[in-house]
């Protein structure tokens, strides 16, 4: 690695050879009765048994703690449509982060098929394999459709993590954002440049917190009124405001969320925005204008982006893991409204709590706690393993899509804390 930091190519081509993920075998296999138990003949008394149940799959096979990584590569990273077969090394990286962080065991599928029907039936086709889909890097505005028809076809948790990944952490920062500035979420003025699929549902997630104006911005301007020839998935976004351009949106503005490119924002747009603005500039690797450059203009602000190298970090990885670990744990049949939410509201209250020592270590920092430069947890705090999964897995019980017999939260975090 460079003295910079920066991952450079050859470095990046060298960890990548051979790829990123593997297959463990967990039972013995050292015996030919070893050899004769876990294949023929005593492999087909499980397979009798879920015949006769099929819930039983989940007590003898894998399945109940296996996620499939899915993907058509015409979304991936900040590359666009480079095909399915290309989006592999992506799809194998999410399946690390599964593993590492909340030790959700899952398969990358590549599939060449540009169709969203038939995207979705080979999607459920392979379906009985999984406890669950992680959607991954397909674009809008199929990627809607897709997660839609999919979650209606299956009785496991799909969940498109680009849409809903970004939506969950950036509302934990807001929640956060709104309690220290005395401000409340039905009185702000959020912005939101950029109408892919995480745009349009961290939209969607602020209006089912209670926000009220929302105004939503694509490579035109301001999704308003006076706009024609909107797709559905716009129609819905759609604000009564006479306000066209970025610059005239930012005015009186108390939040802004990017997730566009890099310089968008501009200094003197920032300085137009209310007292105590939040500004989550999320565009990678240069966000849509950077800390400094708010710092030099605005000493009120809340910034956070998607780099660790600065505070407030807005990453997926601190929810997808945990989303999918306590919707498996009580074999959800799907990811709802009420889950994400919990999830963003388990985010919201670990940031709360002390940071432990090791934390400042690996990030550099003496001090960290709750306040405007520590709104959102760290990726690399264990306990949101275990906040985020019980919150997840206690919502999906209350609003009766577990299909467990019976759950008691305080018990489950007994058991998270044991796994970590």
């Amino acid at each position: 690695m460079s003295k910079t930091g920066k991952v450079e190519r050859e470095e990046a081509l060298e960890y990548h050879l051979g790829g990123k993920i593997g297959i463990e075998v967990t039972k013995p296999c050292v015996t030919q009765r070893d050899l004769s138990t876990a294949y023929s003949p005593g492999v087909a008394f499980p397979c009798l048994e879920i015949e006769r149940d099929p819930k039983l799959a989940y007590e003898y096979t894998g399945k109940g703690n296996l996620v499939g990584v899915i993907s058509d590569g015409t979304a991936v990273l900040g590359l666009g449509d480079i095909g399915a077969l290309a989006s592999k090394p992506v799809m194998e990286g999410k399946a690390v982060l599964f593993k590492k962080f909340a030790g959700v065991n899952a398969y990358d599928i590549e599939i060449n098929e540009k169709d969203p029907d038939k995207f979705v039936d080979i999607c459920v086709a392979i379906s009985e394999t999984f406890g669950g889909i992680n959607l991954e890097d397909i674009s809008g505005p199929r990627c809607f459709e897709i997660e839609q028809k999919l979650q209606e076809r299956v009785n496991i948790p799909v969940m498109h993590d680009d849409q809903h990944g970004t939506a969950i952490i950036s509302s934990a920062g807001l929640l956060n954002a709104l309690e220290i500035t005395g401000k409340k979420i039905e009185a702000i003025k959020i912005v939101v440049i950029g109408a892919g699929a995480a745009g349009v549902a961290c939209a969607k997630m602020y209006k089912a917190m209670g926000a009220k104006n929302v105004i939503v911005l694509d490579s035109k301007g301001v999704i308003n009124h006076k706009r024609e020839g909107l797709d559905r998935v716009k129609q819905e976004l759609v604000t009564q405001t006479d306000e066209e351009t970025l610059e005239e949106a930012m005015k009186g503005a108390d939040m802004v969320l990017g997730l566009s490119k890099a310089g968008i924002l501009t200094p003197e747009m920032i300085g137009s925005m209310n007292a105590d603005p939040i500004i989550f500039a999320c565009a990678n690797p240069t966000p849509e204008i950077l800390p400094e450059e708010v710092a030099a203009v605005r000493s009120d602000a809340i910034m956070g982006t998607g780099r660790s190298d600065y505070p407030n970090q807005i990453n997926n990885v601190l929810g997808f893991p945990f989303i999918f670990r306590g919707a498996l744990d009580v074999r959800a049949s799907k990811i709802t409204e009420s889950m994400k939410l919990a999830a963003a509201k388990a985010l919201a209250a670990l940031a709360k709590e002390d940071v432990p020592e090791s934390i400042k270590k690996t990030y550099g920092r003496e001090e960290m706690s709750f306040g405007r430069d520590y709104v959102i947890p760290t990726p690399f705090d264990k306990r949101v393993y275990v906040w985020v999964s019980a919150a997840v897995a206690q919502a999906a019980w209350e609003h009766k899509v577990a299909n467990v017999e019976s759950f008691d939260v305080e018990k489950y975090k007994e058991e998270l804390e044991a796994r970590i």
